[in-house]
């Protein structure tokens, strides 16, 4: 799968996109934590990052698969 950075994640990250490859049947969750031991600045974003696969807002508990394009969104701020 693909793994989109946006913002700050991007700054955390060191990376606008990644490829990653998890096992069948993980979840959003499962991508937070895995991106969280790689990227450890991005730990500290992972509860308040929003994440949209192939486009759509999910649920930490929807299930991933192969060739999906994950976003992680984090908090934007301004006005």
């Amino acid at each position: 799968m693909s793994v989109l950075y946006f913002a700050q994640a991007r700054d955390a990250a060191g990376t606008g996109e990644e490829a990653m490859t998890l096992s069948d049947h993980s979840t959003i969750e499962a991508l937070l934590s895995t991106v969280s031991k790689n990227h450890p600045k991005l730990a500290a974003m992972k509860r308040s990052i929003k994440v949209a696969v192939n486009t759509q807002l999910a649920e930490p508990r929807t299930v991933l698969h192969d060739g999906d394009e994950v976003a992680l969104l984090p908090p934007v701020a301004g006005g």
